[in-house]
């Protein structure tokens, strides 16, 4: 593996865990070797075992699935002259 360790992504990470899971290693023999391989940087046992009971029920996917909650919110110079303009028409928003 070139670079530094910290680069290791959580979709690369997964895709190792899926390829570990493909060969037949437990949770507990991928995490070992994650720690083997990343250190500090490896994913908990909890994670590898989560991942794992996905990929056991045929969810290869290792994409996160979408979060449901606070969409993303964005301030974007036109947005905020709006806001402005309607608290200068009303102050009471």
């Amino acid at each position: 593996m070139s670079g530094d360790v910290r680069d290791f992504k959580n979709m690369e990470t997964r895709e190792v865990i899926n390829y570990f899971f493909l060969k037949g290693k437990t949770p507990k023999e991928i995490h070992t070797i994650l720690i083997e391989a990343l250190r500090n940087h490896a994913s908990s046992y909890a994670t590898v075992k989560k991942w794992v009971a996905r990929f056991k029920r045929v969810d290869f996917s290792i994409c996160d699935m979408p979060r449901h909650g606070r969409p993303k919110t964005v301030a974007t110079p036109e947005i905020i002259d709006e806001i402005n303009e309607l608290i200068l028409e009303d102050r009471q928003i």
